[in-house]
């Protein structure tokens, strides 16, 4: 995997609106939900998908938000798949969510 440019990055954030950018080398994203088990159900789906893609984010559960952070680690910064993951984890959330951040 070979990290992307900048200006790559900022092409990708366009079509992921809620995602920002940290230190140039991580993007993130909070999450919220109506209820506390609907943040879990949404944890354990990405937990699936990115243990089938070797590719794992950060997670952090507080309460009915869930904050996701990705980059590539042997890339040392950002790569497609962040970003290919950040989408997918846009449907997954779609489909459990009820309430918009």
């Amino acid at each position: 995997m070979t990290p992307l440019q900048m200006e790559d990055i900022q092409k990708e954030l366009l079509s992921l609106s809620k995602w920002t950018l940290k230190d140039e080398k991580w993007i993130e994203r909070r999450y919220l939900f109506k209820e506390f088990l609907q943040g879990i159900q949404f944890v354990n789906e990405m937990a699936g998908l990115s243990e089938d893609l070797n590719h794992h984010p950060f997670i952090t559960i507080q309460y009915k938000s869930v904050i996701v952070s990705l980059t590539s680690w042997n890339a040392r910064g950002l790569t497609q798949l962040d970003f290919d993951m950040a989408a997918k984890f846009e449907e997954i959330y779609e489909k459990n969510s009820t309430v918009s951040s």
